[in-house]
């Protein structure tokens, strides 16, 4: 440790203050140690010391930095190479503390420096300013000297906290590396799962360019059809009017139909009265009626309706002990057999809602040249079907109900 005291600087005593900056051989010997050990580094130092030594020098840090020091109390090769050296390290803040004229703008300038923990180059620029009397340089040097153990004792401290950081570093870098593994693993997981997923989609990318392929197969063979039949949509449009008409020409047959039989009934119930019957006799039927209607060993032939109730249709006319004829209307029965049945049957129930307009008109033709009785339904179920069977027997006119 060098001495930093200034009181008896002997040789080295600083001349009156003047304009030109003083070397660092004419500084007091007490300034070279922290001048030394804070401007250059060890690294720095030791390059400059082997720089004018034929041999290296050999020693630790130490010795080299007393080396240097001792050098720099004379103007010598060792010096020179140190003065140059701390001028171009420091220049900026050289040029910085030439515009200060006086001691106190010095001292101000040097108390900010250490304020700011910017010691080195202020340090050198202070020391050989022109305005730096040897009050200043005693205080000076006693900052630095307070400085270097201020920064001992943080080094200390700092190399404790370094040490428990590379502790909590250490538990970290095993604690990444498990969550790397981890990490691994998962992203092994996903490329099998991505994996996976490529297939299927793969798969249902082939099987959507085969429906693709489908539909526009089919859609040719549509515009095929299309083209061979040009007046199709007319066809299906004047089909759906023939449909609408038939069905209007049935309902309006249907309410004439009504309005007859209800004609018929009024005009016989105007004409003939019906007595009062006793309650020892039977009644009579008014003159002119038809009496009831017997189904025995009769055969009724029905046309159309749905095909799940036929079943139920013949149940009620067996029970009455009638036979039981059907044809469909020609749906699925050829037309042809409808006149066989109709000349074979005593009774004909025909389900206008269920049947052809062309079997219609062709049950209505031969019951009305025939004299045959028939009996027409809207209704299609069962129910419908045993209220006619029980108004079988009302009187007509003209044969045909």
């Amino acid at each position: 440790m060098c001495e930093h005291t200034v009181k008896d600087s002997g040789p080295d005593q600083i001349e009156a203050a003047g304009s030109r900056r003083r070397r660092l051989w004419e500084l007091p010997t007490n300034c070279h140690c922290p001048l030394v050990g804070v401007c250059l580094p060890l690294a720095m130092l030791r390059r400059l010391v082997n720089k004018l030594l034929v041999r290296p020098l050999e020693g630790d840090d130490y010795d080299v930095h007393v080396w240097a020091v001792h050098e720099c109390a004379s103007r010598n090769r060792m010096s020179e190479l140190l003065q140059r050296t701390l001028d171009e390290r420091f220049a900026t803040v050289l040029r910085q503390f030439r515009g200060l004229r006086d001691a106190a703008a010095l001292h101000a300038a040097w108390r900010q420096a250490v304020e700011r923990g910017d010691v080195a180059g202020p340090f050198w620029a202070t020391l050989t300013h022109p305005r730096c009397d040897l009050a200043m340089v005693e205080n000076v040097v006693r900052d630095m000297h307070m400085i270097q153990h201020q920064a001992g004792a943080s080094a200390r401290v700092d190399i404790q906290r370094f040490e428990e950081l590379q502790k909590q570093s250490a538990g970290l870098g095993r604690e990444l590396d498990q969550t790397r593994d981890k990490a691994a693993r998962a992203a092994d997981a996903r490329a099998r799962e991505l994996a996976r997923l490529t297939g299927e989609a793969l798969q249902l990318r082939a099987e959507l360019a085969q429906r693709d392929s489908t539909i526009e197969s089919l859609r040719r063979e549509l515009d095929a059809l299309q083209a061979a039949l040009p007046d199709l949509r007319d066809r299906e449009r004047l089909a759906r009017r023939v449909e609408e008409l038939e069905a209007r020409e049935q309902a309006l047959s249907d309410k004439m139909a009504q309005l007859r039989q209800r004609f018929a009934r009024e005009r016989q119930e105007a004409a003939a009265p019906l007595p009062s019957p006793s309650p020892s006799m039977p009644p009579v039927p008014a003159a002119g009626s038809e009496p009831t209607l017997d189904l025995a060993d009769k055969t009724v032939l029905c046309v159309g309706g749905r095909s799940g109730n036929v079943p139920n249709y013949r149940d009620l006319l067996e029970k009455e002990g009638a036979r039981f004829m059907h044809h469909d209307g020609g749906l699925e029965q050829a037309s042809e057999l409808l006149d066989t049945s109709l000349a074979a049957a005593d009774l004909v129930i025909c389900q206008t809602g269920c049947i052809s307009h062309q079997a219609y008109w062709r049950v209505k033709d031969f019951c009305k040249r025939n004299g045959k009785r028939c009996v027409f339904v809207d209704n299609p179920s069962t129910s419908s079907f045993s209220v006619c069977l029980r108004k079988v027997a009302m009187p007509v006119a003209d044969g045909v109900t």
